[in-house]
């Protein structure tokens, strides 16, 4: 694992064998005959426009954002990971793909600020912004793990004045801060001193990977399911935290590894919110209203289907004909998106789960492929479309369009837009593009951080072309 939620390195690599989909052999009428979420089924019509502010790097030749992550929040501050052009003295175990050096930033009112790292730290990176601008995610240390031989990573918490403060551990060398509610509760993982042959984190690691909840200067190990690990993914302002734990110490012939389920932790008390018959699970996210997302294995570990879990029901949201799918995100409404398998799981299309009701989104005229990655209050949806092995181009939905939104920024701007992660409420828009000469295959490796900011009606468009520019500007805090 590099930084990604999603990618707990055992069981997303699992999980990730379920979403290889081979390309697509749909035709793009067949696709936008689906559904009524393009402009096949309207007459077409003109969309707001958008200011495009690249956001750089720190000098290096990436940044990069987290997915299933909130990385924007109401107040337009965007939270990401951007590359130095220091070469990472810790080769090959590096926290950024390209293995230089990167530091976590925060882009707000204009400014991108280096959120540095804690004292002899090289790396660090972030995965969470509430909305008073309190910043999750780790930071090395210069020290080197003894047990795992690799640096080793400290879960820290940046407030809203740029102060990195040090969450503390365990007792192990390891730890990762993920979620943070408005009330400051930090929730991620940290190992102990417990010897463990199937560390739920990252198979080099050699200590037992915990959950934990940390408030007023405290952190707490929230315990398991059974199992020796756990892992915290994220917290609401109800104090609801969801996650994944091992139930066992038996590994599965399936996965090579224990049993996998989700949990909600509340008052002491850790549930487990069952399965859909397989032995892997993984939330995304969970509203103020205590519901929960993710997606989970069926019998025999070959697929997976999106799951919604309330009030002790656990619903399988299905898919569109094929075995797989996902739920990604949800607002307070309770409304969820995501992507699902048609016949033959040779394609997928992006969803909306409104009131019991899925609902197609398919991509804009000429893809084939959608994913669904956020929503916001208002119901407008981001994701990405292209061919179904890739993603090309980066999307938004509302109005029962998909609109593409390289068509809705200025023309000749220096990204084409690869991924739309996450909206607020605003109509802000948060993603990872690529610049020229960097295939839309990089993306998420060699591309750049962007916002979107909505142009008024009144607004010269002609005003904004210069802010797709990278922005250098980097007054850094340590």
């Amino acid at each position: 694992m590099n930084k990604r939620v999603t990618k707990l390195s055992l069981i997303i690599s699992a999980l990730a064998l379920l979403c290889l989909v081979p390309p697509s052999r749909i035709t793009a009428q067949e696709a936008n005959s689906k559904g009524d979420s393009t402009e096949a089924q309207g007459e077409k019509r003109a969309h707001r426009r958008y200011i495009l502010k690249d956001l750089g790097t720190l000098g290096g030749p990436a940044s990069q954002l987290s997915f299933s992550a909130k990385i924007l929040n109401n107040r337009g501050t965007v939270v990401g990971d951007a590359d130095t052009s220091t070469p990472d003295p810790f080769a090959p175990n590096c926290l950024s793909p390209s293995c230089f050096v990167s530091h976590g930033f925060k882009w707000e009112h204009g400014i991108k600020t280096d959120l540095g790292t804690l004292p002899g730290g090289s790396s660090s990176d972030v995965n969470f912004v509430n909305e008073l601008g309190q910043i999750t995610g780790r930071s090395q240390n210069g020290l080197i793990d003894p047990l795992a031989g690799i640096p080793e990573t400290v879960a820290v918490l940046w407030q809203a004045n740029g102060e990195i403060i040090n969450l503390g551990n365990l007792g192990g060398n390891q730890g990762l801060a993920v979620g943070v509610n408005d009330s400051g509760q930090v929730v991620g993982m940290s190992t102990n001193t417990i010897p463990d042959a199937f560390s739920l984190f990252d198979p080099r690691f050699t200590t037992q990977t915990r959950a934990f909840l940390w408030q007023r200067g405290v952190m707490r190990d929230l315990g398991t399911l059974g199992g020796p690990d756990a892992f915290a993914a994220y917290v609401n302002e109800r104090g609801q935290v969801v996650g994944i734990s091992y139930t066992n110490s038996t590994p599965n012939d399936t996965t090579g590894i224990p049993t996998v389920h989700t949990f909600l932790w509340e008052n002491g008390r850790m549930t487990d919110l069952g399965s859909l018959g397989g032995t892997l699970s993984f939330p995304n996210d969970i509203n103020s209203r205590g519901q929960v997302i993710g997606n989970m294995t069926l019998p025999g570990d070959l697929s997976q289907h999106p799951f919604l879990w309330e009030r002790g029901r656990l619903i399988d949201l299905g898919t569109f004909g094929g075995s797989n799918g996902d739920a990604t995100w949800l607002n307070d409404a309770g409304e969820v998106v995501g992507w699902a398998n048609f016949p033959g799981s040779m394609g997928r299309h992006a969803f909306v789960w409104r009131h019991g009701v899925k609902k197609e989104l398919g991509p804009p005229p000429g893809d084939v492929c959608s994913v669904a990655y956020g929503i916001n209050s208002e119901g407008q949806v981001v994701g990405t479309s292209g061919v179904c092995h890739g993603a090309v181009h980066a999307v938004l939905w509302e109005d029962g369009s998909a609109i593409d939104l390289n068509t809705v920024i200025p023309p000749n701007s220096a990204l084409q837009l690869v991924f739309a992660l996450s909206i607020n409420d605003r109509g802000e828009i948060a993603g990872l593009g690529v610049p020229p000469g960097v295939p839309v295959r990089d993306a998420d490796g060699l591309g750049h951080a962007f916002l979107l900011i909505p142009v008024d009606e009144d607004e010269n468009e002609e005003d904004t072309k210069a802010d797709s520019r990278p922005d250098q500007r980097t007054p850094q805090v340590r």
